[in-house]
């Protein structure tokens, strides 16, 4: 008699076997999990994957922003990348940023979330208060220390009434670089701080106890208990700040616009005066491809770092 999926239920009906109906429960699983993912991936498809995909394209044409369709031109704008000075200059200043404002955002996170991590009044308006300049729009800070820092700006209006000679914050090379970092930094390192004080919030209290029981000093149980326990909260601020800082744009487009003599120009800042101002699309897009290359490499190289050195202290 030939083998059948259905057996012969009570009253001589057909029901279906376990097999049968781990199956229909498994497409139901799978549509219901279908049905809740599709619209995130529709989004991601429309708002990411599809224009990565058309700027990798635009990479290889020569396109003004208005001829149809573009020109060809094969890899001549990596070409052209690797060998243009500004392109350079913009990607040095811009790994300056990043590396210093990694490492100052963190440490100056990491240590007023320890200085704020009790639960007061003053610290929880402190908190406020460290964290305002990143609700800001970056833009308006950039204004903001313009009208501060500028030749005519606040300071410098008071240096001269006082006698003291002008201070370039933004008109000197050195200098302007210099400010343009720590507004940058201040900008910026309100998140560290909040994600710094959410993980602390969370330690285990009876490790920290029973590390003080043992005669542990302060400086040792951060060291030995505070900061491993604290490991992942570290990475996601490493990495939320490495990728924010090769990203920045906006603080300045309104503090410096790029000069004195384009020696604050960031790699973003590059890329869109490159595209709008000069209607260089194409070799815009390489630019941008070539930093989002850097910026997935630079994730994953801090992941990977920290993520062993996680193993190191728990091993």
């Amino acid at each position: 008699m030939p083998h059948s999926d259905l057996q012969v239920g009570v009253g001589g009906k057909n029901s279906p076997t376990p097999t049968v109906g781990r199956r229909r429960r498994n497409r139901v699983l799978l549509l219901t999990d279908s049905a809740m993912i599709g619209p995130a991936l529709v989004l991601v498809a429309l708002f990411v994957v599809i224009p990565i995909g058309i700027a990798a394209y635009l990479s290889f044409t020569d396109w003004d922003g208005f001829t149809i369709p573009p020109s060809w031109v094969g890899a001549r704008n990596y070409e052209r990348l690797f060998q243009d000075p500004e392109a350079f200059r913009a990607a040095a200043y811009t790994a300056v940023i990043a590396v210093v404002g990694t490492v100052v955002c963190n440490a100056l996170g990491l240590g007023i979330a320890l200085l704020l991590n009790r639960n007061t009044r003053v610290n929880t308006v402190m908190r406020v208060l460290v964290f305002s300049p990143y609700v800001i729009g970056p833009i308006i800070l950039g204004f903001l220390w313009a009208s501060i820092l500028g030749t005519n700006g606040a300071v410098n209006s008071l240096l001269s009434s006082l006698g003291i000679e002008r201070v370039p914050f933004l008109a000197d090379p050195t200098w302007a670089m210099i400010t343009t970092v720590l507004v940058i930094i201040w900008a910026s390192f309100g998140l560290n701080v909040i994600l710094y004080l959410a993980g602390l919030q969370t330690l285990d209290s009876a490790l920290l106890e029973a590390a003080r029981i043992d005669g542990a000093g302060p400086w040792t149980t951060f060291w030995r208990v505070t900061l491993p326990m604290l490991a992942p909260t570290v990475t996601l601020n490493i990495v939320l700040a490495a990728i924010g800082l090769l990203r920045v744009y906006e603080i300045v487009l309104a503090l410096t616009a790029g000069g004195p003599a384009g020696t604050t120009q960031t790699v973003v800042f590059n890329i869109l005066t490159t595209s709008f101002s000069r209607s260089q699309l194409g070799y815009g897009a390489a630019q941008s491809v070539v930093l989002m290359i850097v910026i997935i490499a630079v994730t994953v190289a801090l992941t990977q770092i920290r993520r062993r050195s996680e193993e190191a202290v728990s091993a």
